[in-house]
């Protein structure tokens, strides 16, 4: 991860210095991973990760087939919420009930917070 971003736009800089200053302090390990949101303009993925080991737990997007499919046509905080109630479905499966959130960057408010409660609604922990 790079601490200082020569390219892209100024609020893709900013981004990725608050980034890199929330990562310093947070890290995921094998029974409280890290669960990472990043949101593009058309799309929202969430991954669990395990710092220890680099490993990624599990994750979930809207571009997977299956949720793709349950979400065709919904607004873009509802396909958020669904990619949560995703990924708190498949951690809880693999056994994981809670994480630490990172919002990678981005604001706490829209499609990254719709993402955080419905992982709570999954039965997550954060």
């Amino acid at each position: 991860m790079a601490g200082h971003v020569k390219f892209g736009s100024d609020k893709t800089r900013k981004r990725m210095k608050r980034k890199v200053s929330i990562r310093k302090r947070i890290q995921g390990t094998a029974e409280r991973p890290r669960l990472s949101v990043f949101r593009s303009a058309k799309h929202v993925y969430a991954q669990a990760i395990d710092d220890t080991t680099g490993r990624v737990v599990a994750a979930a997007s809207d571009t997977e087939e299956k949720l793709a499919q349950a979400v065709t046509g919904k607004p873009k905080k509802e396909r958020a919420r669904a990619i949560g109630k995703a990924i708190g479905g498949k951690l809880i499966a693999a056994g994981v009930s809670a994480v630490v959130f990172d919002r990678n960057g981005f604001i706490f408010h829209g499609r990254v917070k719709e993402v955080a409660d419905g992982a709570r609604e999954a039965g997550l922990e954060f």
